[in-house]
């Protein structure tokens, strides 16, 4: 594995030996963190919107169901 960087980047190279899903779950979870490393979010702020996502979901899937009107 080679780590360089570049400007205002860093360049990871591989062997190809390597197996692609493995290298894909990694670069997952670094763009979660490059994504949300200046969220001020709280983890409260997560469980209120989770709740409001989950309660709109079971509503919808109620009405696709037939069983509220």
């Amino acid at each position: 594995m080679i780590v360089e960087r570049q400007n205002d980047e860093i360049l990871v190279r591989f062997s190809a030996r390597m197996k692609t899903s493995r290298i894909q779950t990694i670069l997952d979870f670094l763009r979660y963190e490059e994504l949300t490393s200046k969220s001020t979010a709280t983890e409260n702020d997560v469980n209120e919107l989770l709740k409001e996502v989950k309660k709109g979901r079971w509503n919808r899937a109620k009405k696709e169901l037939g069983l509220i009107d």
